[in-house]
């Protein structure tokens, strides 16, 4: 018997327009710490806080973007979210103060709370349900392809020396042509539905909440491993090029979409998001001995800090399509905006504090306790989802 078909130019143009997006933003992420201390002169602490501002907005609206995706047509949502998290960028060239620069985080962080359900909303529209796993893994893996190029491209422009006008430029570039892709996405009409009164569940996926709390405690060192590892590197006196590390990160995602989601539409949901972590929380506790193993053996501790990242992309690689088809797989059709939004709320919740800690734990001792905590805290998810959120999915999926 033949499969339906996943590849199609809709399903194309959003992979496009995914990979764009992420572009510009993962192009910033290593460098607005740097920014921020070279320029405004900010401590770890205030950096921390200013940064996590662009998730807290985010995390702040995602609730109510997957309502109005749920109510209300979902492409021009999209598209127009996708515009005002472009404009931004060229917003970011003007901030000469401090305030001014949190101001546009903020709205930088709504509008990017709002693309990325509409995003993920739309391309679960497009797809046949039957291969749902696979074109969602396929989906993570063009964020993935540019956490492996982004990264990388903006360290390489700042130690190149190029002024953050410039940064700041190839990111707006990224996203007028992600909105050019965007708008070649073609979805079926959907006539209106008719709504029950406003409620919680129209916000949250009540029934995804023990899923929610286990993704939340493993994106905690996931949101300092994204600001902090480069500074991390520079505290404990790697050297190399630590764009690197997002790099190999980035080639073990790639590796681990391969297989993950075909387990996924397999119906081995749990199994997989177990098996992956064990491999992150192994990679945790790595990060974090090699600011003891530095002192011992550089040459080892520098390629064990790339090995790491290799797994820590496979780990959490292998996580990403079975946690997001844990969450659709317990919302019926009409509430898939919904259940979507909270899978990307626990994860923004858990980034949000992962940058507070972070900068937090460094300013009062360093980088190397801050990973340590967020080790500890993979082995708490790891607990909590074999005997709680995992039991508690199996008993209430609908599909």
């Amino acid at each position: 018997m033949s499969k339906d078909k996943l590849i199609t130019p809709s399903y194309c143009c959003i992979l496009a327009a995914n990979f764009l997006l992420y572009f510009g933003f993962w192009l910033l992420i290593p460098v607005l710490p740097f920014y921020l201390e070279e320029i405004f002169g900010v401590s770890n602490t205030t950096i921390g806080i200013v940064l996590s501002c662009y998730t807290i907005a985010a995390l702040c609206i995602r609730p109510f973007s997957g309502y109005f995706l749920d109510t209300f047509a979902r492409k021009p949502l999209y598209l127009v979210a996708y515009f005002i998290f472009t404009s931004i960028f060229a917003g970011y060239m003007l901030a000469g103060t401090l305030t001014f620069f949190i101001i546009l985080r903020v709205i930088h962080g709504l509008s990017f709370g709002m693309v990325t359900v509409g995003g993920n909303t739309l391309v679960i529209d497009i797809m046949p349900s039957s291969r749902r796993g696979e074109g969602l893994g396929y989906y993570g893996l063009t964020n993935n392809l540019a956490m492996s190029i982004g990264p990388m491209f903006g360290l390489f422009l700042h130690n190149a020396g190029a002024s953050y006008t410039t940064v700041f430029s190839y990111a707006l570039v990224s996203g007028i042509l992600g909105i050019i892709m965007a708008s070649c996405v073609k979805t079926e009409y959907r006539p209106p539905i008719k709504r029950e009164p406003i409620s919680l569940d129209r916000f949250i996926l009540i029934k995804g909440l023990p899923g929610g709390l286990s993704l939340l405690l493993l994106s905690i060192p996931y949101g300092m491993t994204t600001n902090y590892v480069a500074m991390y590197a520079k505290q404990i006196g790697i050297t190399a090029e630590t764009g690197l590390f997002f790099t190999f990160m980035a080639v073990g995602m790639a590796v681990s979409r391969l297989f993950s989601g075909k387990l996924v539409d397999k119906g081995k949901i749990t199994e997989v998001i177990m098996a992956g972590m064990y491999l992150v929380s192994f990679c945790y506790f790595g990060l974090t001995a090699c600011g003891w193993t530095i002192e011992w053996n550089y040459m080892f501790t520098t390629a064990f800090f790339f090995a790491i990242s290799l797994l820590l992309g496979i780990g959490f690689g292998t996580m990403f399509p079975a946690y997001n088809t844990l969450f659709v797989n317990l919302a019926p059709n009409n509430q898939r905006g919904t259940a979507t939004s909270t899978y990307l709320t626990s994860w923004d919740v858990g980034l949000g504090i992962g940058m507070l800690t972070g900068g937090s734990i460094a300013e009062i001792s360093s980088f190397k306790y801050a990973y340590l905590f967020g080790a500890v805290l993979t082995l708490v998810s790891m607990f909590y989802f074999k005997f709680k959120a995992g039991p508690h999915f199996i008993r209430n999926k609908v599909r």
